[in-house]
């Protein structure tokens, strides 16, 4: 959890900073009046972390008794797809008997900020072998785009 809140102190930072560059040169705003939309801009990249990986949690949420097994899983290159950035997700099944792995995937900017999160189930995967899964954001995601794994489970 810790690693969710730097990534949402460091989304939330950016927005400020980003309101506060873009807000500085309108010459009618005090110094109140930025940091008043400074605040605003930030609250609203809280949302857009809030609700990139509201949807991931209740998934997780929803498997009783997962392994972590984060070291598992390999992410392919991002690619863009239909306007889409997409990773080919791996995952290992190193447990003794047939399993299925719930991942989430984070995809980010070239500085680390979250843009997108998704989950993605690759099921039935046998022991000793890999299975295969594709993650496709959510949304068009501009820019420099990479992928984390940020949570992955074996059930």
């Amino acid at each position: 959890m810790t690693g969710y809140r730097r990534t949402l102190s460091a989304l939330v930072a950016a927005a400020a900073l980003t309101g506060v560059t873009g807000l500085t040169g309108c010459s009618d705003d005090t110094p109140a009046s930025v940091a008043s939309k400074a605040a605003s801009l930030a609250s609203q990249g809280a949302d857009v972390f809030a609700s990139a990986t509201a949807e991931a949690s209740a998934r997780f949420d929803d498997v009783k008794n997962g392994v972590d097994v984060k070291g598992d899983v390999k992410l392919g290159t991002v690619t863009a797809s239909g306007g889409r950035s997409e990773a080919e997700v791996t995952v290992t099944n190193t447990g003794g008997s047939q399993r299925s792995f719930l991942v989430q995937v984070n995809f980010t900017d070239g500085g680390g900020n979250l843009l997108d999160a998704v989950v993605v189930t690759v099921s039935d995967v046998a022991a000793g072998k890999s299975g295969k899964a594709t993650a496709r954001s959510n949304r068009e995601l501009s820019g420099e785009v990479k992928a984390e794994v940020g949570r992955a489970v074996r059930y």
